[in-house]
């Protein structure tokens, strides 16, 4: 049989992941999202969905996963040098389980940040993840692969984690929708960790229908993450186009009003307005929330990984490196004092949230900065880029809220991000506000420039 006669032959899964796959190979000399492609799977996998064997919501679509997650017959890298000599996985990760039992298509896994520490989506081992709408711009970290890979129109969906903001950072950056649920939500088995207190898994996607279909076929307990809920699942897609009328929307203001370039509160501005949103509210001391949750991240991560440090220091990213060993020589007692102030910003929080079903805040303070860029000017400040990329993202990380990032374009340059914070367990509702917006065309996904 003839390549044209088969390709007439396949079913329009098998048809859809050939074009994802074609659009991979053409792409990704220039983008550099991929680090792994699994062709023979996804096919096999869309020839069962055309035979009936797998349906689900998701039938058919195809998605690719932040190689911290664990593909069956691929070493789980977590964006290292070092995990690459790892013995293959066994077992996919429990949620790529999940989405493939809903129809969805593994095409293989994202590029990211070493370790997951990281805001740029610059990877020293397998190069940077590029902008799609500008290559010579990051794609933000440390999810990089996964919202370039869903920016370039390459796939629909993608799964990244978020432990300081690498969902909404790279969803901002490169004007995708992603989702950062409630701490415990989505297990976190088969994947490779950072920070067991402040990790998250969740989606990104070109469209809240497909964030939505996602997070309600990723949700459910699971043994095999202790921290996993055991709240029964509570599906949102159905309710998606609800509107969102009947919800209290106010904007965060404090430290969510200051320290970033005036697009980025424009972005906001413009939300707000069209949402109709009833004045602002405030997280207390958020800035000293920021600053426990780098306490928990950098002695977490570094008692994650002492024994790499001891045995190969010079096989890490030295920024990733130093800032780990960094990490092991804080003092146990701060450790104890970032654990009680959460407790405490939690609470703050939630008082927030009494007058408000959901806030807006930007994602982060600036578009997409360019590759190798390490410095930026805030308030008329010069800072490190890498760190002040999460400024708006890390103290919402710190008390697990769920959030939905919306990209937000204000003309043709780079997108923007905002930032859609509700309490815990209410994803419907960031959901449905993210709907309302795309609906109306004030927040939308982009055809790439590349």
């Amino acid at each position: 049989m003839s390549l044209a006669h088969a390709a007439a032959a396949a079913g329009p899964a098998e048809r859809s992941v050939a074009a994802t796959l074609a659009r991979i190979a053409d792409a990704e000399p220039r983008l550099g999202a991929f680090t792994d492609v699994t062709p023979a799977r996804a096919l096999a996998t869309a020839r069962a969905v055309d035979a009936g064997a797998v349906a689900g919501p998701l039938a058919g679509v195809p998605f690719a996963v932040k190689n911290l997650f664990d593909v069956e017959g691929l070493p789980t890298r977590a964006g290292s040098k070092i995990n690459r000599e790892r013995s293959p996985a066994t077992r996919d990760a429990a949620l790529v389980r999940r989405l493939e039992a809903a129809g969805a298509v593994l095409v293989g896994a994202l590029n990211m940040g070493e370790y997951a520490y990281d805001f740029t989506g610059e990877n020293v081992h397998d190069g940077p993840s590029r902008n799609p709408h500008d290559p010579g711009h990051m794609s933000g970290g440390s999810s990089g692969g996964s919202g370039a890979a869903v920016g370039a129109g390459l796939v629909p969906l993608a799964l990244a984690s978020d432990t300081n903001g690498s969902i909404r950072v790279p969803s901002a950056l490169c004007g995708v929708f992603g989702l950062k649920p409630t701490y415990g939500r989505l297990t976190r088995a088969g994947t490779f960790p950072f920070v067991h207190s402040l990790d998250h898994l969740g989606p990104i996607a070109a469209s809240t229908r497909h964030l939505a279909l996602a997070y309600d076929a990723m949700q459910g307990p699971d043994p095999e993450d202790a921290a996993t809920t055991t709240r029964a699942p509570e599906p949102v897609a159905a309710a998606l186009d609800a509107g969102c009328g009947d919800l209290r929307i106010a904007v965060l203001g404090g430290h969510f009003a200051r320290g970033g370039e005036p697009d980025c509160f424009e972005a906001v501005r413009r939300v707000a307005s069209f949402l109709g949103a009833g004045g602002t509210v405030d997280f207390p001391e958020a800035a000293r929330a920021r600053a426990a949750a780098y306490v928990l991240t950098a002695t977490e991560g570094a008692a994650l990984h002492l024994d790499r440090l001891r045995e190969r220091p010079e096989d890490f990213d030295p920024a990733v490196r130093d800032r780990l060993i960094a990490g092991a020589t804080i003092p146990a007692a701060y450790v104890a004092r970032a654990q009680r102030f959460r407790r405490w910003f939690a609470e703050a929080a939630a008082k927030a949230f009494e007058t408000a079903d959901v806030v807006l805040a930007p994602a982060t303070p600036c578009r997409a900065p360019k590759l190798g860029q390490t410095t930026m000017t805030l308030a008329g400040e010069t800072v490190a880029l890498r760190p002040n990329l999460g400024v708006f993202t890390q103290p919402l990380s710190f008390i697990g809220l769920p959030v939905v990032c919306a990209p937000v374009w204000l003309d043709d340059g780079l997108p923007l991000g905002v930032q859609i914070v509700a309490p815990p367990w209410r994803e419907d509702a960031a959901l449905r506000v993210a709907r309302a917006l795309e609906v109306s065309g004030v927040s939308a996904v982009r055809p790439p420039v590349m």
